[in-house]
């Protein structure tokens, strides 16, 4: 059980980190930080902390780990702010869906204060804010956690242990590696749905009025806040832009299979897509 686990940022990440660690005992003490006072008063009524505060220095004190639930652009200037706070040897993680950046910039800034171990909890939803959070949002998700090679072992399984303690399966991937999987399983996904949604809608919202499930399973994540997702596409841009590559070039050939009314290759197409889906049910 960790003495004392400080979350920065209590919007849904945040404080469903906060609920499942004080209902499953993960922590003795949970603290969370938000920026604005009405934030933080709010974490703490939801049950998400044991104390919450606006104050960085405080709630970082006698912190063992300290995960960054922020935005991406802000973490960086979050972590200049709170370094000389922490205490020294102490684990710092995040959540961040964009990792090789991350990973490099936060362990040399922390380097010497604070040991870095970046993180990313594949659990979310389309919703935002900690009116969203819920305890059990990470069970049985994936975490995937970024070490580089000149991560602190230790911290290492104080990060693992963390996650897997929270209900999530934890696998390890080099930062490079997870933006270029995550590129396709989660940013490239999330740029088709909001995709698909304008191209219905391009005369306006009219279409709507006669989508059935389908439509809306499949463009459940174009809901998610534009803000954040702008943010994630342009951070981990260069590796869209090769899925997207991808994806236009299979498009291609689903354009002439169809131009050409070619039963064989469409069959081949779909049958192949069923496979792999139906082995993705197999896994959950």
């Amino acid at each position: 059980m960790l003495s004392k686990l400080s979350i920065l940022g209590p919007g849904l990440l945040g404080g469903s980190i906060g609920l499942a660690a004080r209902h499953r005992k993960v922590a003795k003490r949970v603290a969370i930080w938000a920026r604005r006072p009405e934030a933080a008063d709010q974490a703490y009524q939801l049950g998400a902390a044991d104390e919450a505060t606006n104050d960085l220095a405080k709630v970082v004190a006698d912190a063992e780990l300290v995960v960054l639930a922020t935005p991406l652009g802000v973490m960086r200037t979050l972590v200049d702010q709170v370094r000389p706070s922490l205490p020294d040897g102490c684990v710092v993680t995040d959540v961040g869906s964009v990792k090789y950046p991350i990973v490099n910039e936060l362990s040399d800034a922390l380097r010497g204060k604070a040991r870095f171990v970046g993180s990313h909890p594949m659990a979310g939803s389309e919703q935002s804010g900690i009116e969203a959070a819920r305890r059990d949002l990470f069970e049985n998700a994936v975490c995937i956690v970024t070490p580089r090679e000149d991560t602190d072992k230790a911290a290492l399984e104080v990060v693992y242990d963390f996650w897997k303690a929270l209900g999530c399966s934890v696998k390890t991937l080099a930062p490079l590696e997870h933006d270029e999987i995550v590129a396709r399983i989660s940013h490239l996904p999330h740029l088709v749905a909001a995709a698909v949604v304008n191209v219905v809608c391009n005369d306006g919202a009219h279409p709507l009025n006669f989508v059935g499930p389908g439509f809306k399973d499949f463009t459940r994540i174009a809901g998610g806040p534009f803000e954040m997702w702008t943010e994630i596409c342009l951070e981990n841009r260069k590796e869209i832009g090769r899925a997207l590559d991808t994806l236009i070039e299979e498009l291609g050939k689903v354009r002439a299979a169809v131009e050409n009314s070619d039963a064989v290759e469409l069959r081949t197409m779909l049958k192949r897509a069923k496979h792999f889906r139906d082995e993705l049910r197999f896994r959950t």
